[in-house]
């Protein structure tokens, strides 16, 4: 199987290479390993902040988008322009398509993702998967703020792999960072951050959709708090289950 022309041997080597390196490396790394477009996707989370912080500051040729599913905190609007103020860089938004987005609406009411489990995932489909499709068409690698300590769904967060799902190599740089050390490194480098972290929002998306998280709960449960499915997810990041059937997730 092969990434792009990456053979799935290159892919677990370049893991490798990158396993000593400091973030920058890591990116700079890959940007010389990768031919093609690499594409970075941000949510201006604290993983996604020090990550477009290394790509810009060195210049590397990755693209920065993000995805505006038009329900976003307004702190996360506030971090997204501070971020182009202090870096002097446009970061380029996908919006869900229009028509889809208004037979969601229409077919159930304005918080319709709340009725089941299937219903907030085709909003998410609309909102997130589908532009997050577009974004990645016709890259070779996807750069992503995924790290194991975030959930129980991603312990096994590798720093590459091959997603045979979108036919790339998917580049998790911050995937060995505890959270000390990812927030050490965002207040040591002056890099702008999203003020719902300093509120108890430790994992932020879509505002109808996230809450400040209680002591002693995980990273991530403050997502889709009212469901019970311990493996919560919005299908942007799937892989293989092991023996090759199915899916499962580790976003």
């Amino acid at each position: 199987m092969s990434a792009n022309g990456f053979e799935t041997i290159e892919v677990n080597a370049l893991a490798t290479l990158l396993a000593p390196l400091t973030l920058q490396e890591r990116l700079s790394l890959a940007r010389r390993r990768i031919a093609g477009r690499l594409v970075f996707t941000t949510s201006f989370g604290l993983e996604d902040q020090a990550i477009v912080d290394a790509i810009f500051t060195q210049k590397l040729a990755i693209e920065v988008v993000t995805l505006d599913t038009g329900r976003l905190f307004p702190e996360t609007y506030d971090t997204w322009a501070r971020t182009e103020a202090q870096y002097g860089r446009r970061i380029a938004a996908l919006a869900p398509d229009g028509a889809a987005l208004e037979t969601l609406l229409a077919d159930g009411g304005v918080t319709g993702f709340r009725h089941s489990v299937e219903a907030r995932q085709r909003c998410c489909g609309v909102r997130k998967v589908v532009p997050l499709g577009r974004a990645l068409e016709g890259a070779q690698g996807w750069i992503t703020g995924l790290r194991s300590e975030q959930s129980a769904n991603r312990i096994a967060t590798p720093l590459a792999a091959y997603e045979p799902a979108r036919a790339l190599i998917k580049l998790n740089p911050l995937a060995d960072w505890s959270r000390s050390d990812l927030e050490a490194h965002i207040m040591q480098n002056g890099i702008p951050y999203n003020v719902l972290h300093d509120r108890g929002f430790v994992s932020v998306g879509c505002a109808p959709c996230t809450r400040a998280i209680r002591l002693g709960e995980a990273e991530r449960a403050g997502r889709w708090w009212w469901e019970d499915d311990a493996r919560k997810e919005c299908g942007l990041h799937n892989r293989p289950a092991q023996g090759g059937v199915g899916e499962h997730q580790y976003q």
